[in-house]
């Protein structure tokens, strides 16, 4: 085995005791709460989200607070934990704003001062699952490309600006808003149903990840942090997102490959299940391959986030690289391999071949996050 670039130890790929006994919870909540009839019936209602899932996940499991402290309101685990969930999530493809507003929103948090009250306020709030939070950016935004602020603040703190493609931002009670002010970048909290938030929902390809544009037209916002601060408090948000989202891509895969198995097993011709057929056994084999693989880089970037290894950006580019790519390729071998069945809206087959196609652009794109790698690994243009 290659060794890491810093000579930090290596990682840990393997689940504990406690990551498999988390998964058993989450997963046998998704069964019994989230089931393909269930998600589709959701998808139908134009709700945004599943709030009862959601507050069985967030507050009774108590995954929202699973990054954050304990000191602070929150389970004090790590990102080990969390990708768990977001696994099991992927394998459901369950309408709940976990990787928005858990992962994304308070990292985003917890890279302010965590001593001010209207920081741990808010941040004690998300971890017990009482408010949804998002940080608005659009959803393709990769970790190394917040650039500047869409949205403008004034000395009274009074937000100007849109937004678009903000993933969950509908579901959302608070913004947590990256804007510019004349001394330079900030991050605002501001409430979704404050004066002068409009939310304005878009159809999306991933109904259980729905989209929305924000505008902000004088929206009264909170300071949480300026300058340096602020940005690395937002880029770290994006890079603990672009890390787990590989987890969840991996479970989306997963759960394509173990229902094409099954499927294949049980559909006959010739007298003989189509899954003995040498063709279909080598696609499926192959993918097989590729799911294995894919674990091991979503484990290994969830391992850096856990531990803080100066390897993280390395490990977040190698996990999105190539996850992403192999949740498209399972849904899509998914549904050609289910035939016609796979093709209509009563099989949830679309549903992760969505989620995926979605996956796949969000949070940086492969070709990003390879061009990114690249420049890490000191292989870009001399």
């Amino acid at each position: 085995m290659t060794a890491p670039l810093h000579g930090t130890p290596d990682p840990d790929l393997l689940y504990s005791a406690d990551e498999e006994a988390l998964r058993d919870a989450v997963r046998s909540l998704l069964a019994d709460r989230s089931d393909p009839a269930t998600v589709l019936a959701g998808l139908e209602s134009a709700v945004p989200y599943d709030a009862s899932l959601w507050r069985s996940l967030a507050a009774e499991i108590g995954t929202a607070g699973l990054l954050v402290p304990e000191k602070l309101g929150g389970q004090g685990a790590s990102a080990r934990e969390a990708a768990v969930v977001l696994e099991e999530l992927g394998r459901s493809v369950a309408p709940v704003p976990y990787l928005t507003s858990a992962v994304i929103a308070v990292t985003a948090l917890l890279g302010c001062d965590t001593g001010r009250e209207d920081v741990a306020g808010p941040l004690a709030a998300l971890a017990g699952g009482r408010t949804v939070g998002v940080l608005a950016l659009p959803l393709p935004t990769a970790p190394d490309g917040v650039g500047d602020p869409a949205v403008q603040a004034d000395e009274a703190g009074s937000l100007t600006g849109r937004v678009t493609s903000v993933a969950d931002a509908a579901a959302a009670e608070l913004l947590l808003v990256w804007a510019r002010r004349a001394d330079g970048p900030a991050l605002y909290a501001v409430e979704a149903a404050a004066d002068g938030v409009r939310t304005e929902a878009v159809t999306s390809l991933d109904l259980t990840r729905p989209l929305a544009h924000l505008t902000l037209d004088g929206a009264r916002g909170r300071l949480l942090a300026t300058g340096d601060r602020a940005r690395t408090a937002v880029e770290r948000a994006l890079l603990a997102g672009a890390g787990l989202l590989a987890s969840e891509q991996l479970g989306v895969a997963e759960w394509c490959l173990a229902e094409t198995v099954r499927h294949t097993a049980q559909r006959t011709q010739f007298g003989r299940p189509v899954g003995s057929f040498q063709a279909l056994k080598h696609r499926m084999a192959a993918l097989w391959l590729d799911v294995a693989s894919a674990r091991a880089a979503a484990r290994n970037a969830a391992d850096a986030l856990a531990t803080g290894s100066p390897d993280l950006p390395v490990a977040v580019a190698v996990a999105q690289a190539y996850c992403a790519p192999v949740a498209v390729r399972a849904a899509e071998e998914c549904i050609q391999l289910h035939g016609g069945i796979g093709m209509t809206w009563e099989h949830p087959a679309h549903l992760f071949l969505k989620r995926a196609k979605s996956d796949q652009i969000a949070l940086g794109t492969p070709g990003r996050h390879r061009d990114a790698l690249a420049g890490l690994v000191g292989l870009g243009a001399p």
